[in-house]
């Protein structure tokens, strides 16, 4: 039975094998090219139009979401044919058809292969009755099973995900999401050990661990097992241990599907393969036998199958332009990746084993903040080869499209989480490639921001949107987005034009506007905030975002009602972790004044819980050590004692630092500690686009350093001078004066306004400094709303700074009151109280810290001749 389109007689005629991304790609390029003179034909075996593989954990997570490529209109281009259900099972070379299962036969004059890959399985008994995660149908399963199994056993789901690989991890977190209990089992000594390093795979495997997940790494699965009814019930491992579960998914990679170029028994094999698979192609995407090419996972070229989505992409233009008389070329593959699971960031690209001869790496480790960070050079420390970021990628979207050419600065000033602040600016030669999945350089998005080509009268672009439609640019897995939008602000300023405010690409509203909506209209969930101002389903921008506002407005409990999930990974246990896993117990001591039994109940607690202690920075007592599921315990005791959270975990007020002012100074004018207690529990819990820190200063010598404060207070002989926007840090900036010789009742009314205006008008993660900056008249701006209430607003902000102290409320009191609450904080879910037997110490100076990886018998999370720095405490600047 012939199936193929009847075509004028000069029009060519192009088959695709395979309808996933590669296959959609080829079919767009073609379509961008023109259609004319063309017929082009796809058999997908599936029953859907091409969809977004990379989103895949959205459809296991989310009902009813389409993943669908680009505009489905455009299939109803004359010239393209899609056929869904129709299966190629085999090449007739010599007369130019492909059969399928379904019996049909269709003639080319270009076959296009796209078959893509298949989810590996498991050579082990029990293997049948696992999942993969690899379709739409694969995901709906799992999502079913969990939800079936939910019910049928009345408790969390155990489900274990065999792969700690990319997928591995998608897929866990999905089942995270759906409420099942994120077991991983991991080949391979460490996570992702095909893109990070063992460094970098230690941190990722403790953070997610923080995080609920349970691994089990470097041991292999050697049996599935089930009961009389074939119900899953565990893994057992080689060696010996059984893991239970209630369902398995195995993602431990996938194989190319080249089963069209294998010969069948006694014939010839006429197209070569590679080792472990894929059909071989030139630069061009050509396989051996002409007008035959292979694009995506199952190509294989320089003896690879890489199944990533920009290598895939390129490919697919490249054919599209072959066929159009063009002479592109591929270049290799871009192994670059970046992901975000369950909050933790993740980012790898080019070299990042530093496998290049004489190479250096610079690393730094901070896992105190859950942060590792590498840079590969040439030896001269230059060139960028490479890197890993694991906790804090943002380095990543600027470094990326630098591959290959020389750094802008020094290699340490890009490890940001080092603590030398943002990374040096750079400015983007027009070739760099900032969107690698599309190919895209930074010169075309130039060139696009002051004359689109493709927009009527080559009118210039200034919306986010626009540009990524336009060029494709951050419109597939979407890490480039930052580093896009950096772009788009910095040509509209070069030609004058007013930069858009919009949060992020679901919400136009800037973080001030939409401040301003939630507060009008009285919004109290992020699912209410998204309908009424947003689009779909928010990013890791806006729903910190929103948390941090409701928290602003509402003082409510920020892990109810849904906002534990928007929070920020250290606000999900209300304390900082550290870098071993442990966290930090900082009670408040309010301005730094603290009575011999409260520092007799703190020594105690250190005692009790085997607590290394510190003085910080913040004139606090932190206690480091403390396991997840001591934190309760700890905090009773505390509580019980009449101390509350310190909140160094939050982006609100942290301290107020005082000296000991006239009480017992002979140069005090003023009493600066009851001045300092009374600013900080006044404005103790108050959340904000970042932390707050204060100071108070009982005279000119200025003790309590409080012009390196957001907000400082300095003593005078006739009141208080205040100062406003200063901090420490990377890149210090002194406090400017706001007003002079005020009484109490003035300089905390002051306070109060200033507070409230720089909550409701910064930009997200923007410091007081930073803000006051790049305010319209600066200083003076603040002053006339401050201080001359210029705005008409000064009765709103007292009005509601006055809510936040009338409803303010302990987190940690709060959480000790409800079970439910508490029943975050366990380190094993299916095991309360089972301890992480991981975590050890060692002493030293009297106290413990944290052992060695080489004391455990491990090896150092670093490179051998590399430095790690770590910060001892989380106070900061």
């Amino acid at each position: 039975m012939t199936g193929h389109t009847s075509t004028p007689e000069n029009q060519r005629r192009i088959v695709v094998a395979g309808g996933g991304p590669a296959a959609h790609r080829f079919v767009d390029a073609m379509h961008t090219r023109g259609l004319e003179g063309w017929q082009v034909t796809v058999l997908t075996e599936e029953a859907h139009l091409p969809y977004d593989r990379v989103a895949l954990s959205k459809a296991l997570t989310e009902t009813n979401v389409d993943l669908t490529l680009g505009e489905a209109s455009m299939w109803d281009h004359d010239a393209l044919d899609l056929k869904t259900g129709e299966r190629v099972v085999k090449i007739n070379s010599d007369a130019k058809t492909v059969e399928t299962a379904a019996g049909n036969s269709y003639e080319y004059d270009a076959l296009v292969v796209a078959t893509g890959s298949d989810a590996a399985r498991l050579p082990i008994p029990g293997a049948e009755h696992t999942h993969v995660y690899r379709t739409l149908e694969d995901v709906w399963a799992i999502n079913q099973a969990i939800a079936d199994l939910t019910e049928k056993l009345g408790r969390k789901v155990n489900a274990v995900t065999i792969g700690g690989g990319l997928l591995g991890l998608e897929s866990a977190a999905g089942t995270e999401q759906l409420g099942a209990t994120p077991i991983v089992i991991n080949g391979a000594p460490w996570l992702m050990n095909t893109q990070l390093d063992e460094g970098a795979g230690q941190a990722l495997g403790r953070l997610i661990e923080a995080k609920g997940f349970e691994v089990h790494g470097g041991v292999f699965p050697s049996e599935v097992q089930t009961d009389d009814e074939g119900q899953v019930t565990g893994v057992l491992m080689a060696d010996g241990r059984i893991i239970p579960a209630d369902i398995v998914i195995v993602a431990i990679g996938v194989r190319p599907r080249d089963e069209l170029f294998r010969a069948a028994e006694g014939e010839e094999q006429l197209f070569s393969l590679g080792p472990r698979g894929g059909v071989v192609i030139n630069d061009y995407c050509a396989t051996e036998i002409p007008d035959i090419f292979a694009i995506g996972e199952v190509a294989n070229f320089g003896g690879m199958c890489l199944g990533l989505v920009a290598p895939a992409n390129t490919m697919a233009e490249i054919v599209a332009d072959r066929l159009h008389g063009g002479e592109a070329t591929f270049p290799g593959f871009d192994t670059a990746t970046k992901l975000k699971l369950s909050g933790v960031d993740v980012a790898s690209f080019g070299d990042a084993f530093a496998k290049t001869e004489h190479s250096l790496e610079i690393v730094y480790a901070d896992p105190a903040r859950g942060v590792y960070q590498k840079i590969v050079t040439t030896d001269d420390a230059k060139t960028l080869l490479g890197g890993i970021f694991v906790g804090d990628a943002s380095p990543y979207m600027s470094l990326r499209p630098l591959l290959g050419r020389e750094l802008p600065g020094e290699p340490g000033a890009f490890l940001t989480a080092a603590g030398g602040g943002e990374a040096p600016e750079t400015e983007l030669p027009d070739d760099a490639i900032l969107c690698s999945c599309n190919n895209v350089a930074a010169g075309t998005i130039r060139d696009t921001i002051n004359a689109c080509g493709a927009c009527e009268g080559n009118a210039p672009v200034q919306e986010l949107g626009e540009l990524k439609s336009c060029t494709r640019a951050g419109t597939q897995c979407g890490s480039c987005v930052p580093m896009l939008k950096k772009l788009l602000e910095g040509e509209l300023k070069k030609s004058g034009v007013e930069v858009s405010k919009a949060l992020c690409e679901h919400f136009s509203l800037s973080r001030q506007e939409l401040f301003d909506a939630i507060r009008v209209l009285e919004l109290t969930s992020f699912e209410d905030i998204l309908a009424k101002y947003g689009t779909g389903a928010g990013c890791d921008i806006c729903k910190p975002t929103v948390a941090s506002i409701l928290a602003s407005q509402h003082s409510a409990y920020v892990l109810d009602a849904g906002r534990g999930t928007l929070q920020d990974t250290n606000d999900r246990a209300l304390a900082n972790m550290q870098k071993d896993g442990t966290y930090s117990v900082v009670p408040r001591i309010a301005g730094g004044e603290i009575t011999p039994q409260g520092l007799g109940v703190i020594a105690r607690v250190a005692e009790k819980y085997g607590l290394y202690t510190k003085i910080t920075g913040g004139q606090r007592i932190d206690m480091f050590g403390a396991r997840l599921e001591q934190l309760p315990d700890i905090w009773k005791e505390l509580v019980e004692a009449g101390f509350e959270s310190g909140q160094a975990y939050g982006k609100s007020l942290r301290t107020v630092k005082s000296c000991v002012g006239s009480t017992w100074c002979r140069y005090g004018v003023q009493d600066s500690v009851a001045m300092a207690i009374n600013l900080e529990l006044r404005y103790r819990g108050l959340r904000s686009p970042h932390k707050l820190k204060m100071g108070v200063s009982g005279c000119a010598r200025e003790c309590a350093e409080a012009r390196g404060k957001d907000v400082g207070v300095i003593a005078t002989a006739d009141g208080w001078n205040l100062y406003v926007g200063g901090n420490g840090g990377a890149t210090p900036a002194h406090a400017q004066l706001l007003a002079k010789d005020l009484d109490d009742e003035t300089l905390i009314k002051y306070i109060d306004r200033y507070l409230m205006y720089y909550i409701r008008t910064a930009d997200r993660l923007q410091r007081t400094a930073r803000w006051q900056e790049e305010l319209d008249g600066g200083l003076k701006h603040v002053e006339d709303v401050v201080v001359n209430d210029s705005l008409g607003i000064a009765s709103d902000l007292e009005a509601a700074m006055a809510k936040h102290i009338d409803t303010y409320q302990d987190e940690w009191a709060e959480t000790l009151k409800d079970p439910e609450r508490l029943r975050r904080f366990r380190s094993f879910v299916n095991a309360p109280d089972q301890k992480d037997e991981s975590i050890t110490f060692v002493p030293e100076r009297g106290q413990i810290r944290p052992a060695t990886n080489e004391e455990k018998g491990g090896v150092l999370i670093a490179s051998a001749s590399i430095p790690v720095r770590g910060i001892s405490t989380a106070e900061g600047n």
